[in-house]
């Protein structure tokens, strides 16, 4: 596994419900908890391939209540609502960072899409 986007440096913000990663050059991202677990790279979101995606739906306050090594190359990322199975390697989660935006808007509209109204605080 490519070590390349390895963060240097992990931190969880349960108040704010942000997962900061810091990299060597200076690149950081700030992941909401709901973005991250909306992308989890699960078979429980993803399926077990294209097409096969479950939209996740009344995720606005799911936070994150442990960050677990996994290896040199990932970590696994327990959510409050008890989703555990994702395992974010380095190259997924540096994506996701740069792919925000982008990312974000489609769950929006996929949610318009089925008719589903995010909860606002």
């Amino acid at each position: 596994m490519s070590s390349k986007h390895r963060p240097t440096d992990i931190q969880l913000h349960q108040k704010s419900r942000i997962l900061e990663l810091g990299y060597a050059d200076g690149t950081t991202f700030r992941l909401p908890c709901e973005f991250l677990r909306v992308y989890s790279p699960s078979a429980e979101v993803r399926g077990h391939g294209p097409g096969q995606e479950t939209l996740q739906l009344g995720k606005e306050d799911v936070n994150i209540t442990e960050v677990e090594p996994v290896g040199h190359y990932a970590v696994k990322l327990v959510f409050s609502d008890g989703h555990d199975t994702g395992i974010f390697d380095w190259d997924y989660l540096y994506n996701l960072g740069l792919e925000q935006d982008k990312l974000w808007q489609e769950y929006l509209d996929k949610l318009t899409a089925a008719g589903h109204q995010r909860k606002t605080h």
